[in-house]
């Protein structure tokens, strides 16, 4: 059976009010960048839910939203996902890493040593579903690396729009994060995400993005 359909719900702006928000939009988030530098300052809990709810909200295949997201403040829970992550990233520099990757991470000067997952007021662990588990059957999802990357973009943009810096973790395998936040089997983690105030003396690699006419191509 077909699922019902409503109306959308669109409203539609003056040409001229369309290029301003996007303009508005595009200079924030250029705005935004990754800092490895937290301030411990509490972060009021509904900013985090209504990101959270923001990312929700993204396109994913057939609808299945294969996501989960845990939102981490617990010192104790933190202490033991950053002495996990950084047993990982040691054997990352010393034993996996290729010595062409090593070099493409020296200019950020990036090491085993991550206190962030600790100083951060939150880690957000993504989770990515590869199936649902239902009553009768586990039910197979669809395009899940890309809802889950969708998902996990509208989040970070939420965040920064809240006022907030974020920091994407990514240390591999990350296994250990069903184990520590007591995650099911059918949920693979996907990446943590670091959330807080930056330090006040924090600073960011001094870097630039592309400009438009290498990342994008016009056909008309």
């Amino acid at each position: 059976m077909d699922a019902p359909h409503i109306p959308l719900n669109f409203v539609e702006k003056e040409p001229r009010e369309m290029l301003q928000a996007a303009r508005q939009f595009c200079h924030s988030m250029q705005q935004r960048r990754t800092t490895r530098d937290f301030s411990d300052r509490p972060v009021p809990r509904e900013l985090i839910e209504e990101a959270l709810a923001a990312a929700g909200s993204a396109p994913s295949g057939a609808n299945l939203q294969p996501w989960h997201f845990v939102a981490v403040s617990d010192a104790k829970t933190k202490s033991e996902i950053r002495a996990a992550a950084e047993e990982e990233e040691r054997l990352f520099y010393e034993q996996r890493a290729p010595d062409e990757w090593l070099d493409a991470l020296k200019p950020l000067g990036l090491d085993a040593v991550k206190p962030f997952l600790e100083t951060a007021p939150y880690i957000i662990a993504i989770f990515l579903q590869k199936y649902a588990v239902g009553t009768d059957k586990n039910r197979k999802n669809y395009y899940t690396s890309e809802s889950v990357g969708i998902a996990t973009g509208l989040l970070i943009a939420a965040l920064h729009l809240a006022g907030l810096s974020s920091l994407v973790h990514t240390p591999s395998p990350m296994k250990f994060l069903n184990k520590i936040l007591k995650r099911p089997n059918n949920e693979r983690p996907y990446l943590l995400l670091v959330v807080g105030y930056p330090a006040a003396d924090a600073t960011v690699p001094d870097i630039a993005r592309l400009p438009l006419d290498e990342i994008a191509t016009f056909i008309e």
